[in-house]
């Protein structure tokens, strides 16, 4: 805001104190260097301010005023005005020139007059102004400056962000500003060698100016004053002190070098000021003021990805070249003066590694018990708000002092929200979507912009290694952080964070900030190397702040119908279990694989048993249903008993205690960066594995319901892996049967079976559905035989005919194993790198289950790239139709809403717009769509 509006059509100039932020920044920032090796931190940070300042505080006019040299007008006063200031600091001087090429780079008017300060002519540029009736903003915290204060003129600190006019002006020196002159005069000031009146301080000199006036009037009076030495002082210092007021005194009649006319605001060249970033090595703000490529409009579509090699590319480190730091020693705050240095740092690098820590894992139930910034390598604080302090007494390292104090966390996150919020500076964290949910819980329900370190390295490593932060730093930074259980402690000792001395704590998270900044510099330019920037910008980060308010709403259930279900459930069991002690015989229990594996291969000698390392007798579903296959009845009662205890414990009862029970709401914690193909998955609960074709699996989802007056919306993809693998494969056949909107498998078995599609059965079919879904995931001729329950060499002919009639998908299937081998993963069509272990395994059978799932990859990926990318128009239009929904699941290839019942067939055909055009395939996508009371009915 300007001091005070200008009538229409009157300037606001905005006036920037560049020689005065330029040491700020030198001081402030850790040494950094550009890609050519040249020192950049002042640069770096007089950057970041003007992009803020830019979209903050531009007015009609703008420019930035420099310092031309040391010698002027005040040296011919006093010779030894500034004469001792030292020369300045080496690795500053190179960042004189560039700072000069930054103005113009972002196409600001930069002015300097040798023989002039730069204080005088801001002091001229604000009277001439205020003179033709505008106003002025300066920025700049300079105290010397603040003497040019008045109606129509202000200052602006460009650290805190806070504006500087009469009142602030005289809570600082006592006077108004038109009297700070007068106090500076007395007082003089040591840093510019402005001798003033020995004895005479700031306090001192504001009480001559409030009691007598001006400097002469002081003078005038000296000589009828009480004796005392200020007495003294004054009558032998009179004529240093007509001296300092003239060095202190602004020349507001200083020459102008350019008509105000000519300084007004401009947009920067984009392609100009990207180039001069880039050469700087300053990615962080090409991506905050989105000049980046990726933040172009572009069709989505696949990259090219070339073979670059593997170890090379995990090497690759930051352009702008950060020196070696320690880990620690880390700050604790306690005060808010601190915490609002630490701000202020935070504006003037641009970028803050944000942590938090609490007392549980499930983000909507923790309390923030403290949080951690980073600013740069190894300069790290820790804000402790709700530990156990009298702890800290009992520690053996303790101190024995008092108890550390701690923050209010209101107050200490009311003075941290405008940061967070904070357009021009970036918050990297390590899982941003727990962090938020844990900020949003605490009052800031959003912030922006972000940054994540583990979607950065999932966009670009999906399944080559683990995403959690201390393997990413063992990886990335060759550091192993301080363990979490190291200052909790284990087992039946682990204490809550809350009780751990805050010293310790300090230790532990402000080095997550630490790492976690450390990581963000290393990984955030790998994503434009490894062809992953798109994907990262325009999908995975996007969604955070989608999955956060999908899980805030969460989905409301039927705790009655859930609770009826689960009695059921356990009636249903005992009547299995009792079959099954009648067949065997006698009681046992049924939960214990140990005791199934001595009865199946002990006392009934059935065939196949393998024993495990411990001895017992191997019972798991793979071997259970291969012995109900061949026709024994007791496994085939066995796994319908463990799915219904399973069905119970994991959802009947489950979801009841889950449920949020004041508003009968149960709210899943999607999961971001776990799969290798980009899927999204969920747990507590987890909704990705409620089976799809049975009844129970109905009966779970018909407990799933709207809210009064609302009703549930269910959008599927139709056949989406079958679309991409046509797509990506180029299979002539399956292309047109789906641009015919043929039934796709009735298709596939007239192709392979050589029949008609007229009066064909329903087993034909099902065989032909069996083998598409069944060649997407490299099944083989046994596992398909097990499926259809045939011979292995009846199996084995269909799909020689399938490969046959579709020799494209044969072609895929070889060109995608040797993509895996060669590089170590496949790619999906939208670029997304699935890593695939396993696929050099010298064992046969783990190769060759490598070797399936390179092939489904990247149908399975691209399936999750496109239902990503839908979200995110999704959440990015729905506001503006008015219409009253909300997403509230994710499951697969579906999205489910909920929204009032009126608007419910016109969201249906808004969202089936929005999934269909989500990416633009050689096969149109299709979206089926439903609507009913219950997620069930939905389908």
């Amino acid at each position: 805001m300007p001091p005070e509006k200008p009538d229409s059509g009157k300037p606001h100039l905005v006036l920037i104190d560049g020689s005065g932020f330029i040491f700020r920044a030198f001081h402030a920032l850790p040494p950094m260097s550009s890609p050519q090796g040249v020192p950049v931190n002042a640069v770096y940070g007089f950057t970041n301010m003007l992009s803020r300042l830019l979209r903050d505080h531009v007015g009609t006019h703008l420019a930035v005023i420099f310092d031309a040299g040391r010698v002027t007008f005040r040296n011919e006063i006093y010779p030894q005005y500034k004469a001792h200031r030292p020369e300045a600091p080496e690795d500053l001087r190179p960042q004189f020139g560039l700072i000069r090429d930054a103005t113009a780079a972002f196409n600001v008017p930069s002015i300097e007059l040798e023989g002039w300060e730069a204080d005088d002519l801001l002091a001229a540029y604000a009277k001439a102004v205020v003179e033709e009736g505008g106003c002025c903003t300066i920025i700049s915290s300079d105290k010397d400056l603040m003497q040019l204060v008045r109606p129509g003129v202000e200052l602006m600190d460009p650290m805190k962000q806070k504006p500087i006019r009469e009142a602030e002006v005289e809570a600082k020196f006592g006077v108004r500003p038109d009297q700070v002159v007068d106090v500076q005069a007395l007082m003089g000031d040591s840093t510019d060698n402005v001798p003033g009146v020995p004895g005479i301080g700031p306090k001192g000199a504001a009480q001559l100016v409030n009691e007598y006036g001006t400097l002469e009037q002081i003078l005038a009076a000296a000589p009828g004053m009480k004796a005392s030495k200020r007495r003294d002082n004054l009558i032998e210092h009179a004529e240093a002190a007509r001296m300092s007021r003239k060095l202190v005194l602004l020349d507001d009649n200083a020459p102008m070098p350019q008509p105000i006319s000519e300084l007004g605001c401009r947009e920067p060249v984009r392609e100009t000021l990207r180039d001069w970033l880039e050469d700087m090595g300053f990615h962080s703000t090409i991506q905050r003021m989105g000049l980046g490529l990726a933040a172009k409009p572009r069709p989505f579509t696949r990259q090219i990805v070339r073979p670059e090699d593997k170890v090379a590319a995990r090497d690759e480190a930051s352009a702008v070249t950060v020196p070696d730091a320690p880990y620690g020693p880390y700050e604790t705050i306690t005060d808010l003066e601190t915490l609002d240095r630490w701000i202020a740092e935070a504006r003037t690098a641009g970028v803050v590694a944000v942590d938090t820590e609490t007392d549980s894992l499930n983000a909507r139930q923790a309390n923030m018990v403290g949080l951690s910034l980073s600013v740069a390598p190894g300069k790290a604080c820790y804000v402790p708000f709700l530990h156990e302090t009298v702890r800290d007494l009992l520690e053996e390292n303790s101190t024995g002092e008092a108890a550390v104090r701690q923050l209010d966390r209101t107050e200490a996150l009311e003075r941290l929200k405008p940061l967070l919020q904070d357009a021009s500076v970036l918050k990297v964290f390590q899982n941003a979507k727990y962090d938020l949910t844990v900020f949003r819980g605490a009052g800031i329900p959003e912030i922006t912009p972000i940054d994540d370190t583990m979607l950065i390295s999932y966009a670009q490593s999906a399944g080559e290694h683990g995403q959690g932060m201390d393997e990413l730093s063992e990886l990335h930074l060759g550091h192993t952080p301080v363990p979490y259980d190291s200052v909790t402690g284990t087992g039946r000792k682990r204490i809550p964070f809350a009780q751990v001395a805050i010293d310790a704590a300090t230790a532990y998270a402000a080095e997550d900030a630490d790492v976690t900044l450390r990581l963000w510099q290393v990984l955030r330019p790998q994503l434009r190397t490894r062809q992953a920037l798109s994907l990262y910008e325009e999908i995975e980060r996007p969604l955070i702040q989608i999955l956060t308010d999908m899980e805030d709403v969460g989905i409301k259930v039927d705790a009655t119908e859930l609770r009826r279900m689960s009695v059921d459930f356990a009636e249903r069991m005992g009547m299995i279990e009792q079959d099954i002690h009648e067949q065997v015989g006698r009681s046992f229990n049924v939960g214990s694989p140990k005791q199934l594996g001595e009865i199946l291969f002990d006392e009934m000698g059935l065939p196949g048993g393998k024993r495990t390392k411990s001895g017992s007798w191997g019972t798991d579903s793979g071997v259970l249903e291969s012995l109900a296959e061949q026709g024994h009845d007791l496994p085939r009662k066995i796994l319908d008993w463990r799915q219904l205890a399973k069905l119970k414990s994991t959802y009947a009862d489950a979801l009841v205690q889950q449920m949020d029970q004041d508003t009968q709401r149960v709210h899943t914690s999607f999961q971001m960066a776990i799969t290798t193909t980009g899927r999204l998955s969920s747990n507590e609960p987890n909704l990705q594995n409620i089976p799809i074709r049975t009844e129970e699996g109905a009966r779970i989802r018909k407990a799933f319901v709207a809210a009064p007056g609302c009703v549930l919306l269910s959008a599927d993809y139709s056949q989406i892996e079958l679309r991409l693998l046509a797509h990506v494969a180029k299979i002539e056949p399956l292309l047109e049967a789906f641009r015919l909107g043929q039934d796709i498998h009735a298709r596939t078995a007239s192709e392979v079976f050589s029949i008609p599609l007229e009066g064909m059965d329903p087993l034909t079919r099902r065989r032909a559905k069996a083998i598409n879904f069944g060649i997407i995931y490299g099944i083989s001729a046994f596992g398909l035989a097990q499926q259809l329950q045939i011979s292995p060499g009846e199996a084995r002919s269909y799909i020689d005919a399938y490969f046959a009639r579709y020799p494209g998908i044969r072609a895929y299937m070889e060109r995608t194993k040797e993509e895996a081998k060669k590089h170590g993963y496949v790619t999906t069509p939208f670029g997304r790198r699935c890593y695939v272990p396993g696929i050099a395994e010298k064992n046969g059978a783990r190769r060759a289950y490598a070797e399936r799932q390179a092939i489904n990859a990247p149908l399975q990926g691209g399936a999750a790239d496109i239902i990503k990318r839908a979200m995110v128009h999704l959440a990015r239009r729905l506001p503006a139709t008015g219409l009253k929904a909300k997403m509230v699941l994710q499951v697969h290839d579906e999205l489910l809403f909920e929204v009032e019942e009126q608007d419910a067939k016109a969201l249906a055909e808004f969202v089936r717009t929005e999934m269909e055009g989500a990416a633009k395939l050689d096969v149109a996508l299709e979206v089926e769509t439903g609507i009913g009371p219950s997620w069930a009915d939905a389908h």
